[in-house]
């Protein structure tokens, strides 16, 4: 999308925090797992930048990554996941 484009950006900013509350659920059981395969997938090597200045263009992955809710919703799994690893 391009910065230009408000109500694409808005819609976006709307939509993703409605998508992550309705996978709530899921998320506080298996968020860890889930959220490093999809921020391993996001970062890889080929894909695309999430976030591009120089020519006005932003992801809806740029939106997912920065949402505080998302990070906070996994918190309890990767919690328990990083005490695992250590007893491990």
């Amino acid at each position: 999308m391009r910065y230009e484009e408000r109500a694409k950006l808005t819609a976006v900013k709307t939509l993703i925090p409605l998508a992550i509350l309705v996978a709530s659920p899921v998320l506080l059981i298996a968020g860890a797992p889930i959220r490093r395969r999809y921020l391993r997938y996001v970062y890889r090597d080929e894909a695309p930048q999430i976030l591009h200045k120089k020519r006005g263009w932003v992801s809806a992955h740029y939106f997912v990554v920065t949402d505080p809710l998302l990070q906070w919703l996994c918190w309890p799994t990767e919690s328990l996941a990083r005490l695992i690893e250590r007893r491990g």
